[in-house]
């Protein structure tokens, strides 16, 4: 029976584990959601890929590079990520200049693999994900999954479609995750973690990404009970006394706990709540340098819209301070001014570290023990790097797409490849050698020998005297093409009738 969905009329109402179990290869794709949908031709795509919603690009948000510039940066990028295990350790902060100058679009999938550490991941369990994704998984948890895939990024070309490439894709990643770590199975912020990661990513690759992420960079987040989330909410409240007093103080009055307001900026990084070229800015600085910029953000917001008298006079309660909160304004999330906000915010790795000790006494002090011990977080790529050191053959680059050679085009090639090699072989064999007469005898040379008989005879061998050649009509090509004179015939010298090499050590000391 067809429904509305996405504003038109849809008849697939099949479910995304049917779909997905049947494993539907590349060759049998009708093309991107958005053109099974119909979009392409009533709604245009921006170059994220969103055909309408907030986080559409709008030039009042984004900040456009000159192409030029663009081409430099990925020259720069692939040279890091071609020796990536030196710039690491060597030139982090290099790295880390360009991260928050902006990766690249082309090649932003790929450095976020190698920054999270995702690359190494996944050639250290080369067809673990495969493994996962052929597992029926875990009922309880495909239930939810599947009741959530529509809900991200409705408003993108990849997950426009109900059962589309995008949503197929995003129940493997998310199923094989509960599957690869069945203790956290499935929370409901993950999805759009592994959704970014899928619309520049394959779905291995995301896989890979959102185990990292989850395990790495905020380990504990989608756990049972979301303690650490709770406690990084503490730290965030703790931190804005330092960076914005004035807001600290308003929202202590007001008793606004932070687990109302970060959560979702914090579980889903950002990623449901900016512009998507801030979204892609954050990230990059996020995946290098780890969740401090995620705290940078909130303090950044947080800020922007209680850090003023005149901002507090319009939010005198709870209610009110919640709605701003929740309708942050277009121009302090637009990109240039957010990033230069996040780089001038003086909170360091050390500095979040040093209040989780802090608030971690407060809460076993009046909470008791956490129920969900996660593992030590990591502050950035350089220290998951050095943590689990990778090997060379880690870090190369696979080709992605890989194409059969028809047999008989291997064959015109080794065809092509044997005459070249015949042709330089055949070019390769010097021609013979041929002696030339010496034109300028020295006067002192004997008369050579009459010529050999047939067959004929080694010359012989003098004592004193080099060897000579026999001369006759027909041996010299000088002699052949002399003209005829009218002249008398002169009387045959000992000049004419030599032969003599130049090489003869005579001859070299008469020139």
């Amino acid at each position: 029976m067809a429904k509305i969905e996405n504003g038109r009329q849809s008849v697939d109402t099949r479910s995304i584990r049917t779909i997905s179990s049947t494993h539907i290869d590349d060759e049998s794709s009708l093309g991107s959601d958005s053109e099974i949908n119909g979009f392409t031709s009533d709604r245009r795509t921006d170059k994220y890929g969103f055909i309408g919603g907030a986080q559409q690009y709008s030039e009042e948000t984004a900040q456009d590079v000159p192409p030029e510039v663009l081409r430099q940066r990925e020259v720069k990028w692939l040279d890091m990520l071609n020796h990536w295990d030196k710039w690491m350790i060597k030139r982090f902060d290099k790295v880390r200049l360009r991260s928050q100058k902006g990766i690249p679009p082309a090649l932003r999938g790929r450095a976020w693999l190698y920054l999270s550490g995702g690359k190494v991941k996944k050639e250290q369990n080369q067809g673990k994900f495969q493994e996962l994704d052929s597992q029926p998984g875990d009922p309880k948890w495909l239930d939810v999954i599947e009741k959530d895939l529509h809900r991200q990024f409705p408003f993108h070309e990849m997950f426009v479609s109900r059962g589309g490439h995008g949503q197929q894709d995003l129940f493997r990643v998310l199923k094989a995750y509960t599957l690869f770590r069945p203790e956290e199975g499935y929370c409901q912020a993950q999805a759009p973690i592994a959704a970014v990661l899928l619309m520049h990513m394959p779905a291995e690759d995301a896989f890979w990404g959102l185990v990292q992420i989850c395990e790495k960079y905020l380990p504990g987040y989608y756990s049972p009970g979301l303690e650490a989330i709770q406690l990084d909410g503490e730290i965030l409240f703790a931190l804005l006394r330092r960076v914005s007093p004035l807001a600290f103080r308003h929202l202590e009055k007001h008793k606004i706990d932070p687990i109302l307001y970060m959560t979702e900026w914090f579980m889903c990084a950002f990623s449901r709540t900016l512009p998507w070229a801030s979204v892609l800015r954050v990230w990059d600085m996020f995946l290098c340098d780890g969740v401090k910029i995620i705290f940078r953000v909130g303090l950044v917001l947080l800020k922007c819209m209680l850090g003023t008298r005149e901002k507090l006079k319009a939010c005198q309660g709870q209610y009110e301070t919640m709605e701003l909160l929740r309708a942050i304004e277009p121009r302090y999330m637009q990109e240039g001014y957010l990033v230069r906000e996040i780089l001038e915010v003086p909170v360091t790795a050390r500095d979040v570290e040093r209040e989780h000790h802090t608030q971690l006494k407060r809460w076993k002090k009046n909470r008791g023990e956490l129920n969900f011990r996660p593992p030590p977080r990591m502050h950035g790529a350089r220290l998951i790097m050095l943590a689990e050191p990778p090997r060379r053959q880690d870090l190369q680059q696979n080709p992605t797409i890989v194409l059969e050679v028809p047999q008989s085009t291997l064959q015109l090639k080794k065809g092509k490849e044997e005459r070249k090699s015949k042709k330089k072989r055949s070019m390769k064999k010097s021609p013979p050698i041929v002696e030339i007469p010496n034109p300028y005898p020295l006067p002192n040379d004997p008369t050579p020998p009459p010529p050999p008989s047939d067959p004929p005879a080694p010359p012989p061998v003098r004592d004193e005297t080099p060897e000579t050649v026999p001369q006759t009509d027909t041996d010299s090509p000088q002699q052949q093409q002399a003209p005829t004179t009218d002249l008398p015939p002169a009387k045959e010298s000992p000049l004419q009738r030599s032969t003599q090499s130049l090489s003869s050590t005579e001859q070299d000391t008469y020139l």
